[in-house]
């Protein structure tokens, strides 16, 4: 936790926040602070700041003073065919932490179907991981998260925005071209599964527009993959 992140509602009208369970402990257990000390905080989907703990009848409080942008978003869009939900919690950390923009999650034909009916996919479990991608980044506000459930829909009606200067890019080991280096446009980048695509499936993302890039000849685990080629293509910022 290199930020504690705060919501609005959880602040009193001083703006003091009462610090229980998880995040106490790391503040008095982990980081070692004590009341007079400060911390750094966010409020999430606002600014940055700072706040200085106090202790009042045996409670410990933090008062909070934000007044610092976040880091910018890049502007990419990562569309993920489903992984397993321990693969899906791991992956939401991490580009959140990157920075992503927006995340799809989406069915294909080798995706499991029982994926969908995780605990993982409940907004309450995906805002979990969101929020621990951002402490980490010292971030405040978190990716848009879509769930598409229907592969070619999606791909003919909703991959490509009408309008928007986004390249389509499929990741795939095959590619004959190499993923571009620090991009200084808006990508969307298209993960397939454990796997790959189905030719179908590569068919449709071809006719939408999309370009295979790779990595190389090696094949790489999805959440392996997806930080790679995040960290290639760098993105423009919003």
């Amino acid at each position: 936790m290199n930020i504690l992140l705060v919501t609005a509602d959880e602040l009193d009208d001083e703006g003091r926040l009462a610090l229980t369970g998880r995040r106490l402990a790391h503040v008095r257990d982990i980081l070692g602070k004590r009341p007079g000390d400060t911390l750094r905080i966010g409020l999430r989907g606002g600014l940055l700041g700072e706040g200085a703990l106090e202790l009042h009848a045996e409670q410990w409080r933090i008062r909070c003073r934000c007044d610092t942008p976040p880091p910018p978003k890049r502007a990419l869009t990562v569309v993920l065919a489903l992984p397993r939900p321990p693969v899906l919690r791991r992956t939401l950390q991490h580009l959140t932490a990157l920075g992503v923009e927006r995340i799809v999650l989406l069915h294909t034909q080798r995706v499991e179907k029982s994926y969908w009916s995780s605990p993982a996919l409940e907004d309450a479990a995906i805002a979990e991981q969101i929020d621990l991608g951002l402490e980490q980044a010292v971030d405040t506000v978190p990716p848009i998260v879509q769930q598409e459930r229907r592969f070619r829909p999606f791909v003919e009606d909703r991959l490509v925005v009408p309008g928007s200067a986004s390249e389509v890019w499929v990741a795939d080991p095959r590619a004959e071209r190499e993923c571009p280096c620090d991009v200084a446009r808006p990508v969307t980048l298209v993960v397939g599964p454990e796997g790959g695509f189905i030719p179908f499936e590569l068919e449709c993302l071809a006719g939408a527009g999309a370009k295979l890039v790779g990595l190389g000849p090696r094949i790489l685990r999805v959440e392996t993959a997806v930080i790679a080629l995040v960290a290639r293509v760098g993105g423009s910022v919003r």
